[in-house]
């Protein structure tokens, strides 16, 4: 079974965020970036299929040469082979046009990714991806066993959790669950020496059309003053939640 990881190069939860170029731009200076968390419960999980049935297991980023320390970490972390597509992700659709080129081209099984990134959060490239390749689709995925060419998977839905059958190809968009957090792998120092020697192949992309431009970025308002009400001002506190706050 050959099984593609896609990879999402994001900034960490705790970098502070600015813009630049009249608020255009993403500012990347002094930003430290990781493995998308979706899509590190996809790697960890292909991990198990690699180790149990034998699979092999390449990773994929579209992106800047700046994205390759990410995919570094995922060789390390086990995969056998890593891919970047030489362009900078503009939208969705483009990169879910350079992901379907790869993965029809590679012949591959199963293709895993994560339902969302945590940087734009738009959810859309799974779903795109499938379409494009024409395989079937599992999307908030928390379980996924693979037997012959045979799936089975378990995603969340609004109440509870549906279990599907299908078969591959097939694309999942992961999240955790999928494996838990005390699953992932933290690279050990065989691992990252392993890493360097392991093939990192560039792509030159198939388009740079993209559908969408992003006009301007702003930060979340600030969040105002608290108030504090004294305990037995009832009157005043039911004025605020139903005046001020909107909330009653």
């Amino acid at each position: 079974m050959k099984i593609l990881v896609c990879i999402s190069h994001v900034p960490d939860t705790t970098s502070k965020i600015n813009f630049t170029d009249n608020d255009s731009k993403f500012d990347t200076n002094g930003v430290q970036f990781v493995i998308n968390p979706n899509d590190e419960f996809g790697l960890t999980r292909a991990m198990w299929f690699k180790e149990k049935q034998g699979a092999s297991v390449d990773v994929i980023n579209v992106g800047g040469a700046d994205t390759e320390p990410t995919l570094r970490k995922a060789l390390a972390i086990g995969a056998d082979a890593a891919i970047r597509v030489n362009t900078e992700a503009k939208d969705g659709f483009q990169v879910a046009k350079e992901l379907a080129k790869v993965a029809k081209d590679g012949g591959y099984d199963l293709v895993i990714a994560g339902r969302e990134s945590i940087d734009y959060n738009g959810g859309m490239v799974p779903g795109m991806l499938a379409s494009l390749i024409d395989a079937n689709y599992v999307t908030n995925c928390i379980s996924l066993d693979i037997d012959g060419t045979n799936a089975k998977a378990t995603r969340e839905i609004d109440g509870g959790k549906e279990t599907v059958s299908t078969s591959l190809p097939l694309v999942i968009g992961g999240q955790k669950g999928l494996v838990e957090e005390s699953d992932l792998r933290i690279p050990n120092m065989r691992g990252i020496m392993m890493a360097r020697k392991k093939p990192l192949t560039v792509l030159e992309p198939a388009s740079t059309d993209a559908e969408t431009t992003s006009i301007s970025f702003e930060k979340p308002a600030p969040r105002g003053a608290v108030k504090l009400v004294d305990a037995g001002n009832l009157d005043e506190l039911v004025s605020l939640l139903h005046n001020e706050a909107k909330v009653i």
